[in-house]
């Protein structure tokens, strides 16, 4: 556990389901702490419940017991509306597939969410092309896409993720659609941006190499998160 003030604390988080006269238990007392600028890797096999803390991590789904702490503010009591708009400014989410709008431009996609906070369409210009320009693709902006490569696409929903400053960063599998050589590269991008930003990220993988390369790795074991050695 950490001293101070996690930017992302799980504390004793439950989460079963019923399934007929039968309970399964997915999440039973998971605690975990992440500090600013923390990577930590979430490494777990399938069916363990990676994606289960991963949304209650994301207030995307509620607990059935514990409690979410996002910058020291405990978040399992609050309503749809509140819990919304904590997630949108305060979380943000990487995914394997980058999930940007076809329609809209590179520059475009990371504007959207931070016009949605309520930026001026000139703020939010001024901020995207900054982030697309520290993730080294500032040169295709303009591009859609469908005229990205797979690297630059998560590029891009890395930037889109981080735009509006979040405290808490989480990445299910983010570089688990690109080849080697492009799945470090991006993960590189994506180290630089979490020293720089401050944000806490909890990257779920199944990757070995790029876990070991983030400041500890963590697992789920009878629904509980255990640390683990690579």
């Amino acid at each position: 556990m950490m001293s101070g003030k996690a930017a992302l604390h799980l504390d004793k988080i439950e989460r079963h389901f019923d399934q007929g006269e039968q309970r399964l238990t997915i999440l039973e007392g998971a605690e975990v702490e992440i500090g600013a600028g923390e990577m930590v890797a979430l490494v777990a096999p399938s069916g363990a419940g990676k994606s289960t803390l991963l949304h209650i991590a994301g207030l995307l789904e509620r607990p059935d017991g514990g409690e979410v702490y996002v910058n020291g503010e405990p978040c399992s009591a609050l309503g749809d509306d509140a819990r919304t708009a904590m997630r949108r400014n305060t979380i943000g989410f990487v995914y394997q597939f980058h999930h940007l709008l076809p329609e809209f431009s590179a520059l475009e996609n990371v504007m959207i969410p931070q016009m949605v906070r309520g930026l001026s369409r000139s703020e939010a210009a001024e901020r995207a092309g900054q982030l697309l320009d520290y993730m080294r693709i500032g040169a295709r902006a303009t591009h859609r896409p469908a005229e990205l490569s797979g690297g630059e696409q998560q590029r891009v929903a890395i930037a889109r993720a981080v735009a509006n400053s979040p405290y808490v960063l989480l990445a299910d599998e983010p570089t688990g659609n690109l080849d080697p050589t492009t799945s470090s590269y991006v993960f590189d991008a994506l180290t630089a941006l979490v020293r720089q930003s401050g944000v806490a990220a909890l990257i779920a993988t199944h990757n070995h190499e790029l876990a070991a390369r983030m400041d500890r790795a963590i697992t789920l074991d009878a629904g509980k998160i255990v640390p683990i050695t690579l």
